[in-house]
């Protein structure tokens, strides 16, 4: 059974910054799709940014703020989060994607204070 487990979240000051982490355990892991999702009250959940095996992609609204990385070595999926405005509170989810299966994580709150 694959469990994501997500850290790394809390409260900043506007133009702080973050470093999210997601940790797999029961998967594949290194042939992965992983992606970072977030969800603010209110909102429906949308796509931060993905990482594969050889590429990345953003949401234009974190385009040259936020860099995903992976250490497969470790299991281990990274969101580090510069500039971080209030607009990007949210609770930050991780998914990944092996074949036809995915699956969540709990996620973790980011909240940016302005």
């Amino acid at each position: 059974q694959v469990q994501l487990v997500e850290s790394g979240g809390g409260l900043v000051q506007a133009g702080g910054s973050l470093r999210l982490s997601c940790t797999a355990s029961g998967s594949t892991f290194r042939n992965n799709v992983i992606g970072w999702y977030r969800q603010a009250p209110g909102k429906e959940r949308e796509l931060v940014a993905s990482i594969t095996s050889i590429k990345t992609n953003y949401a234009d609204f974190v385009k040259g703020r936020f860099t995903i990385s992976r250490d497969n070595s470790r299991n281990t999926v990274y969101l580090q989060m510069n500039s971080l405005e209030p607009e990007d509170t949210a609770v930050y989810y991780c998914k990944e994607i092996q074949g036809l299966r995915i699956s969540w994580g709990q996620g973790t709150q980011v909240t940016v204070s302005s």
